[in-house]
């Protein structure tokens, strides 16, 4: 991902640059650490890039909680920064492509699904599309239905959403975004279906897995009557696991094919084909309809300030209750009337990352608030509750 690295200078000129910049907009120092973070802005999107000073060279990259899908917007703030601070730069991978551009419009943030009209009547869903050539291939069999494609590795997103432009495609969505939180997001009965193919297997972090008891219910939520969810995979593990799972609840219809052959193929099946592995198909169909989901969630701070004194006041181990964790990872001053606090926190397998910008005048997530889940809330809650009760020195 883009970074430079230049020779080493006096950052606290950032500082001095600030009110003169359209892009920079705070510096903010660890505390009991080296590095720092700067805020950024750029045609209307807010995110952070990393610095890290070291003896003979300064890296200074993006930040992997707040970076935009765009890579060419990283790029050119990396640039601009560089130029405004007058840095000589020793090695760099900024140049930028200008045919590597994408349909942005196509590009979906998690906070547009709070409110937001899906303009087609049929809606599906895959997660992991990989090289998006099953999620391609579906768009255009199905132009009367909308599929929404989840993908965390920014460059297969960034590669299917150029697709879309190329393949003049408009009924697919993409969400660089964990799937497991997503599905929380959408309306009850939504989906006609849901396609996890080749999920990484994770043997030795079955908590990290895509299938679960709470996907499954989740899953079973979102989708219409009749609707299904389905698997793919190569693994003898996960199939049985999946199973085992789908096999827990106290009604279901399940169906098991394998070595299938579908339509099309993609280039990890190509990969296993070769090798002779046993490929598993399992299908779980919804049997009823949902009752909609209503959650009435603010993830504002109210009455939460910067006071002087809070960043030596904060629990430096994890909060953990029964159903979530709240854990403060970092702290950042900026000036000596802001903190920029660095949490993780909600459900065990399904955690969020986020900043929290306090200043005097209040505090924000920066730059969005989380997925709108009880649990989220419920963390929400107690981050409320650890930053404005605390007593400080």
């Amino acid at each position: 991902m883009p970074h430079i690295k230049v020779k080493p200078f006096d950052t606290a000129i950032v500082e001095e640059k600030i009110p003169q910049s359209q892009l920079l907009k705070f510096r903010a120092t660890a505390v009991n650490r080296g590095d720092e973070l700067w805020g950024v802005e750029m045609e209307g999107k807010e995110f952070l890039l990393q610095v890290k000073s070291y003896d003979d060279e300064v890296l200074i990259k993006y930040d992997k909680v707040t970076r935009p899908l765009k890579v060419n917007l990283l790029k050119e703030a990396l640039a601009q920064v560089a130029k405004e601070l007058e840095l000589e730069i020793i090695a760099s991978n900024i140049a930028q492509n200008k045919e590597n551009h994408f349909a942005s419009a196509y590009e979906k943030q998690i906070e547009d699904f709070y409110e937001i009209d899906f303009p087609k009547e049929k809606v599906s869903v895959e997660v992991g599309f990989g090289s998006g050539r099953h999620l391609l291939y579906q768009a255009k069999k199905n132009p009367d239905t909308l599929f929404i494609g989840l993908e965390i590795h920014t460059p297969s997103a960034q590669q299917v959403l150029k697709q879309i432009e190329l393949q003049g495609l408009d009924n697919i969505w993409v969400v660089n975004y964990d799937a497991r939180l997503f599905l929380e997001m959408l309306p009850s009965n939504l989906l006609e279906q849901i396609f996890v193919h080749f999920p990484v297997p994770w043997d030795k972090k079955p908590h990290r897995r895509v299938i679960s008891p709470t996907f499954l219910d989740e899953s079973m939520r979102v989708l219409r009557e009749g609707g299904r969810l389905e698997l793919r995979t190569d693994s003898d593990n996960y199939f049985w696991y999946a199973l085992e799972t789908f096999f827990a609840v106290p009604k279901t219809e399940v169906e098991v094919r394998k070595n299938e052959a579908l339509e099309i193929t993609s280039k990890y099946e190509a990969r296993w084909l070769k090798m002779e592995k046993d490929i598993y198909d399992v299908y779980v169909k919804c049997k009823e309809t949902s009752p909609q989901k209503e959650l009435t969630i603010d993830f504002n701070f109210n009455i939460v300030k910067y006071r002087k004194g809070l960043e030596n006041a904060l629990p430096q181990k994890a909060v953990v209750e029964e159903d979530y964790f709240v854990h403060i990872e970092r702290l950042y001053r900026i000036g000596n009337e802001k903190l920029l606090v660095k949490t993780s926190f909600g459900s065990f397998d399904r955690p969020e990352h986020k900043y929290i910008l306090l200043e005097e005048e209040g505090c924000r997530y920066f730059v969005s608030p989380p997925v709108k889940t009880s649990v989220n809330h419920k963390a929400h809650l107690k981050l409320t509750e650890l930053l404005s009760n605390v007593e400080c020195n």
